[in-house]
């Protein structure tokens, strides 16, 4: 049965985060379920690498992360391929390109068939996440508009959200959040990756090869030509997207970039009688999701997370660097001020309230949760400052702590709250008539508005 046959009603045409249709809350619950097993990898991944590098075997933790598989530049003739990279950077501008894959594909799904595709539902992330990056960036210029060593080029790394490290910590607090929630934080994330993955492009490409990257667009086109025309053979797509990635990273953009262009071609909408069933975004989403969130982003969180601390004095250094500092405050601070602050901008201006069911506090909640910042930080950091710099290893100490105190605070204002939305989570499930589809959503309690997924 479609949810877009629910009896309509204007009650969340005026309300911030309202429950959406069935079908689309269904599928965000199974995104944000993927999620959080690839969090818990995540987290564990980066546990081990920040265990392993404060023990006396750390030069062996280094030794992997340093070492080179192709050990010089592949010469072609007229020109020579730069894949001399080692593992940590392999992890960085390979693997990422899986993940910013299946981030094309839900930000093309959202714009053509989610909540981004109805000006009046994507007022709302699209204004939390935009606050949610002027505000950390702003508070980190502030610490070090005036430092010295490029401290300002890294005013991007605290304006990240790392949605499946916050989806693990919801998991570990067994949190119910309530659909208008749930919707809320997974569309805020994917918002916040589009405007991550247009920073990288725009201000962390320091030389621009316009011959490789021209190259690079004829295999991403004829990609898009393939899936356009529904010919989906892995035998023809998955050279061509590694030939887009050589070539982008050859022209000095960040190869990650060419994940997400890729995922911006595939069709999200069937053309045949079937078209109620998942299209290939959808499918390929299903498909990608597995290798990205339980290999790609715990393998780079294991390269990119092992920092060498040096005890209690070295913690201590580390965070007397305006950049930790800036990024911890820009995480905890800016990302609760900017999300909280947006969203208070937004209802009053529209004159929306919130939905019956919540309050304030469940966006500063929300807010301290995004202040998660971690697989994008991380990346950031590196393009600023380096791979295994000194300023570097402070970036990853300010991300580590600004997390880890986004995810206390946050753990706090949630538990509080976690009776109310285990009540609101339960009263989604009850379906008295048997069809599937839980009584809340037919019975006029829900926003139309949603377009059917």
């Amino acid at each position: 049965m479609n949810s877009s046959s629910t009896p309509p009603s204007t009650s969340g045409s005026s309300r911030l985060f309202s429950r959406g249709s069935f079908l689309e809350d269904s599928r965000i619950a199974g995104v944000l379920r993927a999620e959080t097993t690839g969090g818990l990898l995540l987290i564990a991944g980066a546990l081990i690498a920040i265990v392993w590098a404060n023990t006396p075997w750390s030069g062996t933790y280094e030794a992997i992360r340093d070492f080179k598989p192709i050990s010089e530049p592949l010469d072609l003739g007229l020109f020579s391929l730069h894949l001399d990279l080692s593992l940590g950077t392999w992890a960085a501008d390979g693997l990422l390109a899986i993940f910013f894959f299946v981030v094309g594909l839900e930000l093309k799904r959202e714009f053509v068939a989610g909540d981004l595709r109805d000006p009046r539902r994507a007022a709302l992330p699209m204004a939390a996440a935009v606050g949610g990056m002027v505000a950390p960036a702003l508070i980190y210029l502030a610490w070090n508009v005036t430092a010295s060593n490029g401290g300002p080029s890294g005013w991007a790394i605290p304006t990240a959200t790392d949605i499946a490290f916050a989806v693990a910590i919801l998991a570990v607090l067994s949190t119910h959040l309530p659909a208008g929630l749930r919707t809320f934080l997974l569309t805020l994330a994917v918002v916040d990756d589009l405007l991550a993955i247009t920073i990288i492009a725009l201000f962390y490409t320091e030389e621009l090869d316009l011959a490789f990257l021209g190259l690079g667009l004829l295999p991403i086109l004829l990609f898009a030509l393939l899936v356009q025309k529904r010919i989906f053979r892995g035998v023809l797509l998955i050279p061509l997207a590694l030939i887009a990635w050589v070539l982008v990273h050859e022209s000095g953009v960040h190869a990650t970039v060419a994940g997400v262009l890729l995922g911006f071609t595939v069709p999200v909408l069937r053309r045949d009688e079937d078209s109620d069933k998942p299209g290939l975004a959808e499918h390929l989403e299903h498909l990608v999701r597995p290798i990205s969130a339980g290999f790609a982003v715990p393998v780079f969180a294991f390269f990119a997370a092992g920092v060498t601390v040096g005890g209690l004095s070295g913690l201590v250094e580390s965070l007397q660097d305006p950049v930790a500092i800036g990024i911890v405050t820009g995480l905890v601070v800016g990302k609760a001020v900017g999300i909280t602050g947006s969203t208070w901008l937004l209802a009053k201006f529209t004159k929306a309230d919130l939905d019956d069911e919540l309050s304030w506090i469940d966006v500063v909640g929300l807010s301290l949760l995004a202040g998660i910042g971690f697989t994008v930080s991380l990346l950031i950091g590196e393009l600023a400052f380096g791979s295994s710099s000194e300023r570097d290893e402070h970036v990853k100490v300010g991300v580590l702590v600004g997390s880890l105190l986004a995810v206390l605070l946050a753990s706090i204002v949630l538990r509080a709250r976690n009776r109310v939305y285990k009540s609101l989570w339960e009263a989604e499930q009850v379906d008295k008539d048997h069809d599937d589809i839980p009584d809340v959503y037919q019975t006029g309690d829900h926003d139309p508005a949603t377009p059917p997924a």
